[in-house]
């Protein structure tokens, strides 16, 4: 597992990469994602550890999801990605442990992200509308999670498991004691 300062540099490399091919200015990624031109620098240069929040609202000015945002094709792709090599993020500001499980660069049209979430943490997405339509399921494994999404609030338990769209803007919160373990499944386009 890479340290915070590492995957700050990735996320840094990664975001100017994918601001460059689209040959966008920090004011035009501004505009799009609503992130103000000064923090979308300060985590290009890796002085700035985002949120899932603010990093979602960026990437998704891309059309991408957070899962996409961390999937880069690697050179020897493999179809087994071992638990020790799989890329772990952390959010600075819930605290919220975000495992990307599947095998980057294999030809799959899904997906799959471990989340341990903290206990009162709540974590809100922007839509990706106008974007390619992409679904995915919430399924919770331990703790309690309320889920907000297409227009309604589902208290999930242990065993549940919610399919959502994310053409509108959806909310994760653990109103329980403890953490909130769960796997997210994200269907990507054809």
């Amino acid at each position: 597992m890479e340290n915070d300062t590492e995957l700050n540099q990735r996320i840094a490399f990664r975001l100017k990469a994918l601001r460059t091919a689209k040959r966008l200015t920090l004011d035009e990624l501004a505009g799009l994602s609503g992130v103000s031109r000064a923090m979308i620098s300060r985590i290009e240069r890796g002085d700035a550890s985002p949120t899932a929040t603010l990093l979602s609202r960026i990437v998704s000015a891309f059309g991408l999801s957070l899962s996409a945002f961390f999937e880069e094709a690697e050179r020897n792709a493999s179809p087994l990605a071992r638990r020790a090599g799989q890329p772990v993020w952390r959010d600075p500001e819930t605290g919220y442990v975000r495992r990307s499980v599947s095998p980057a660069g294999m030809p799959a049209r899904a997906d799959i992200v471990e989340v341990e979430f903290p206990p009162g943490g709540t974590v809100s997405y922007p839509s990706l509308s106008g974007q390619p339509a992409m679904v995915q399921h919430v399924w919770l494994f331990s703790g309690l999670l309320d889920m907000t999404a297409d227009g309604a609030t589902h208290r999930m338990q242990p065993g549940d498991c919610l399919f959502m769209t994310l053409s509108t803007p959806h909310a994760f919160h653990n109103p329980g004691p403890g953490p909130a373990r769960y796997a997210v499944i994200i269907e990507k386009p054809a």
